[in-house]
C-alpha cells in the first residue's frame, strides 16, 4: 500500500518545524542518484540527505574525508533530478566550511546553485559560529550536525558514542543551541546518549534527526544502503534493516550468468 498519496506538496524547512510542533516524527534517509531518490520520494520519505556517506558507500573510501565538493554536487544534483516531493539536503564535505567564513559562503551557494538542493547540513559547532552565521545569512537553509561527527574522525579517532561525559554533554547542549540562536532550521545528532537527545529535543524548538540517539528524536535517518540490507559488513546497534537486497541481487546475478553461459537469454521473444 502508497503511503502519503494524499499529499504531493513539496517539504520545506517550515514544515520541518510544523511537524516538531505537531509531534509528528520527521522520516529521513540517505540517497545519491536518480532512482534511488525517485522511488523513496514516491514512497513518501519527508526528507532525502545526499550524506558525504557517498564516501564509503558509493566511492568506497575508508572514511568521508575523502569526498570532494565537486563529487558531491554531482551526487546531490542527481538526487534532486528525482525528487518532487521531499526536502533534499546536502552535505558540505570535509574542508568546505571550517573557520574561513567566504570560503565557506562560496562553497554553500556553489552546491545551491549547481543542484538545486533545498538546504545543506554541516558538521561542528562553535568552532564555525561565524561561518554558520554568514552562510545563514545568506538566505541558505542549514541544519547541523552534532555528536558523533565523522569529519572530525582523525580528531577523535574512533567512532564511540559522544556526550557520555559531563563536559562533552555541556558543550554539545551549548552548541545546539547556539545554532537554534544562529538560525539553523534543525540538528541532525549522531550516536549519543539516547537521554542526552531526549532532553536536547524538549529544549530546542528547532527538529531534532537522530541516528543512533534513541526515539526521542523528532525524526531519524538512516544510509539507504544499509537500510535496504546491500552492504552486509556494517551492523551497528543502531540499524534495523528493512530488505534484505544484497541476497536478492546476488541471486539475481547469478541467474542472470547462468542464462547467459547456457543460451537461455536472450530468448526468441527478447531478441530482434
Amino acid at each position: 500500500m502508497s503511503v502519503h498519496t494524499e499529499d504531493r506538496k513539496k517539504i520545506t524547512v517550515l514544515q520541518l518545524k510544523k511537524m516538531k510542533q505537531q509531534g509528528e516524527k520527521i522520516t529521513v534517509l540517505t540517497a545519491y542518484d536518480y532512482t534511488t531518490a525517485k522511488i523513496i520520494d514516491e514512497a513518501g520519505i519527508d526528507v532525502i540527505l545526499v550524506g558525504d556517506s557517498a564516501s564509503n558507500t558509493m566511492v568506497g573510501n575508508p572514511t568521508t574525508l575523502g569526498i570532494t565538493l565537486d563529487q558531491m554536487i554531482y551526487y546531490t544534483k542527481s538526487v534532486v533530478n528525482g525528487t518532487k516531493r521531499s526536502l533534499v539536503i546536502a552535505d558540505m564535505p570535509f574542508g568546505t566550511v571550517s573557520g574561513n567564513p567566504l570560503k565557506s559562503l562560496d562553497a554553500a551557494i556553489r552546491m545551491m546553485q549547481e543542484t538545486g538542493a533545498d538546504a545543506i547540513k554541516i558538521e561542528g559547532g562553535a568552532e564555525i559560529k561565524e561561518d554558520v552565521k554568514k552562510i545563514i545569512d545568506a538566505g541558505i537553509p542549514v541544519m547541523a550536525h552534532l555528536g558523533l561527527m565523522p569529519q572530525s574522525i582523525n580528531k577523535y579517532g574512533t567512532y564511540a558514542i559522544r556526550g557520555k561525559e559531563e563536559a562533552e554533554a555541556k558543550k554539545l547542549i551549548e552548541d545546539c543551541l547556539l545554532m537554534e540562536e544562529l538560525g539553523a532550521f534543525g540538528i541532525l545528532l549522531e550516536k549519543i546518549p539516547a537521554k542526552l537527545a531526549s532532553q536536547i529535543s524538549k529544549q530546542i524548538s528547532i527538529p531534532t534527526i537522530g541516528i543512533g540517539a534513541g526515539v526521542e528524536t523528532d525524526g531519524q535517518v538512516l544510509v539507504i544502503q544499509d537500510v535496504m540490507g546491500m552492504n552486509k559488513d556494517f551492523s551497528p546497534k543502531f540499524l534495523r534493516r528493512y530488505a534484505d537486497l544484497h541476497t536478492i541481487m546476488t541471486e539475481a546475478t547469478k541467474h542472470y550468468i547462468s542464462d547467459v553461459k547456457t543460451k537461455n537469454f536472450p530468448s526468441e521473444k527478447e531478441s530482434y
